[in-house]
């Protein structure tokens, strides 16, 4: 399985055809929307504070995610980071590590469209002990509330390549 994560924009129109396929378990809807909340959210033209981001695995869309900055940040967010929002793997291959590939994706995607920003926030309900857990379990670090008892959690980017793409 080969997977990338790739910028919405970049879709064929087939591929934003099947982006639209994506379903979450009922239970997860809560907490994150589902796909088409998340889009209506982008706007109709490209704007410099949100971008919507796609894992393809094979080049079919299983996942999807949105990251904001300066304008569009929330207000419990460091002027520095981005924000992430509405991550979305499909139900249909939950389980198989792609949500995974989307957060090791990501510092390499923010670094390509945002390479100012230095961290990415996200907050995360203490009822959704699976989403804590997981986000936690990929190196993100809690830093206190971010709004209405919600848990506002950070990971930090670094402008050196990672450890397994040095030359050695």
């Amino acid at each position: 399985m080969n997977t990338r994560l790739c910028a919405y924009e970049d879709l064929t129109p087939s591929q934003r055809e099947q982006l639209r396929e994506i379903r979450v378990r009922p239970e997860q809807i809560a907490f994150c929307g589902d796909i088409e909340s998340a889009l209506h959210s982008l706007p109709a033209q490209p704007h410099s504070g949100i971008k919507g981001l796609v894992l393809l695995s094979d080049e079919q869309p299983v996942a999807f995610l949105l990251l904001k900055r300066q304008p569009l940040l929330a207000h419990w967010a460091a002027a520095d980071s981005a924000t992430l929002h509405a991550l979305q793997v499909d139900s249909r291959v939950q389980g198989q590590g792609l949500g995974k590939a989307c957060l090791r994706e990501l510092p390499r995607a923010i670094e390509q469209f945002w390479p100012e920003i230095r961290q990415v926030m996200l907050s995360v309900s203490p009822f959704n002990t699976s989403a804590l857990a997981f986000y936690l379990g990929q190196g993100w670090v809690e830093q206190g509330e971010a709004y209405r008892g919600e848990r506002r959690l950070v990971l930090t980017l670094t402008s050196s390549p990672l450890p397994h793409l040095q030359a050695g």
